[in-house]
């Protein structure tokens, strides 16, 4: 039986193995001080502020400057405080097939050559193997300073398509994995009806595919069950594209989001001949027909986006919906680039993802999805409407606009907000000597990762001097597991 920590352990029912979430424990009768953070330079509230003290007590950020005299007072010389990063799109399993897919097959190489090679690794991968994957994901996440991850999950059957004895068994590796390192997660739960409109099952969507819109809520709510009690793992709900679910699921799918106050989240318009074969099936395109399914709204986040026509981006606009953007994997796959420059004029919002952890920098994402629009509009700071938002801008996106894609507030560190944090290094090379004018555009076009020395979740260390916090899981046992699940699935280094 393996151990879990805190607030996993395991219990016996039916004669089958059940991750449950512990009860918060009853909390102490003598009050725990407040804690104050006191960098030279802290970034909160959107403004850049030299000798202000980050607040905080029970996970949450409680001030902005003045720390209160009871606070216990931890100086942070030459350190920069920023809102923690957040990766609202990725698979983590994925991070097992980096550097497997970078050479030329027989015939073109493109999007769906690259997904027939994740699906064969898909349906390798163990539940312990999965586990040990996603942690090194969520680690190698956490050490570039991101504290929350949106987790878009379809692997909820064994490879032959049999429900595990504990049907919810994929998704709480998973959730344990993130939890492990200390991340913040919404689990994404995949709905997965069919190969596509008019094609027969694929044998290698077997783990991904369940029988009705009543099943996948069944699976919903077992998984919602399991994860009651830990305040940070919640779950939304993911169509996965209008390839795989038919209108009438979208439609009920995104009505269950609502009802639920849920995270919606579907992959849309990546590809060309998704939008082709969407328009042969209904006549529209991916958006005018989630528009018409209910599933175009404040709470939706389009993953990808990319394949948008002036009516789609309108469309995504005036229903205040988000666009989360994985630039790095978008560009990786040849998909295309975003057009965030349209998005946002028509009132969309942004949100950033790692997707395929190809690579892991989300401000490497950030500074894409502007570097990638100048390659294409052939010009520069495309994004930068009004002039000197530009840097402000792309971080949004990389930490308010992903907390506000997965439902949770946060990403700003104003009082009231989650204590998400990262501490950056000041004279790490990257940005060393950057004037107090010119310290966020460095950051967010050039920061390295070497440069994150710290970051925190709910106040509490998950990094501390750029390795795992002392009480995590150590980085030697990650690795160590992580080698042996590539091992099992590729052969011995």
């Amino acid at each position: 039986m393996k151990s879990f920590p805190s607030p996993w352990y395991f219990t016996k029912e039916s004669g089958t193995e059940r991750i449950i979430a512990r009860l918060p424990l009853r909390a102490s009768p003598v009050p725990v001080p407040p804690r104050a953070y006191l960098p030279d330079l802290l970034l909160a509230g959107g403004e850049l502020r030299a000798g202000a003290a980050l607040t905080v007590r029970d996970g949450a950020v409680v001030a902005v400057g003045e720390p209160p005299p009871e606070a216990e007072l931890v100086r942070l010389p030459r350190r920069l405080l920023l809102p923690g990063l957040v990766s609202a799109h990725g698979h983590s399993f994925q991070r097992a097939i980096r550097g497997r897919t970078e050479r030329r097959g027989a015939g073109r190489e493109d999007f769906w050559s690259w997904r027939a090679a994740m699906y064969a690794a898909a349906n390798r991968l163990g539940p312990d193997d999965l586990e040990a994957v996603a942690r090194m994901a969520f680690h190698e996440l956490a050490r570039a300073g991101v504290t929350a991850v949106g987790e878009f999950h379809y692997l909820h059957r064994d490879p032959h398509g049999r429900p595990y004895a504990e049907p919810a068994e994929l998704a709480l590796r998973v959730v344990r994995a993130a939890r492990d390192v200390g991340l913040r997660v919404v689990l994404l739960r995949a709905a997965y009806a069919r190969a596509g409109h008019g094609l027969p099952a694929d044998p290698l969507q077997r783990r991904f595919v369940e029988p009705s819109v009543d099943a996948y809520l069944a699976g919903l709510d077992e998984l919602a069950s399991a994860l009651q009690g830990d305040p940070l793992a919640t779950v939304g709900v993911a169509p996965h594209s209008v390839r795989a679910c038919p209108e009438p699921w979208l439609a009920a799918l995104a009505a269950e989001a609502r009802r639920r106050r849920l995270p919606l989240h579907v992959h849309a318009a990546e590809q060309p001949a998704e939008v082709e074969a969407c328009r042969a099936e209904h006549g529209l395109s991916p958006v005018a027909l989630l528009a018409r399914a209910g599933a175009l709204h404040p709470g939706a986040t389009l993953v990808h986006a990319i394949q948008l026509d002036d009516a789609d981006v309108r469309a995504i606009g005036a229903a205040g919906a988000t666009v989360c953007a994985c630039p790095l994997t978008e560009r990786n796959l040849g998909d295309g680039v975003v057009p965030a420059d349209r998005l946002v004029a028509a009132g969309a919002r942004l949100a950033l993802g790692a997707d395929s952890l190809a690579e892991v920098d989300l401000l490497g994402e950030a500074r894409a999805l502007e570097l990638q629009l100048r390659l294409v509009r052939g010009e520069r700071n495309v994004l930068d409407d009004p002039p000197g938002t530009l840097a402000a801008r792309l971080l949004g996106a990389a930490t308010s606009g992903g907390m506000r894609a997965l439902g949770r507030r946060g990403g700003t560190l104003a009082p009231g907000e989650p204590a998400d944090f990262v501490a950056v290094d000041l004279d790490d090379p990257s940005i060393a000597g950057a004037a107090p004018e010119a310290l966020l555009p460095t950051v967010v076009f050039a920061l390295a990762r070497t440069a994150i020395r710290e970051v925190h979740v709910a106040g509490e260390a998950v990094i501390a001097d750029g390795a795992a916090a002392p009480g995590r899981v150590p980085a030697e046992r990650i690795l160590a597991d992580f080698r042996a699940a590539m091992g099992r699935l590729w052969g011995a280094a």
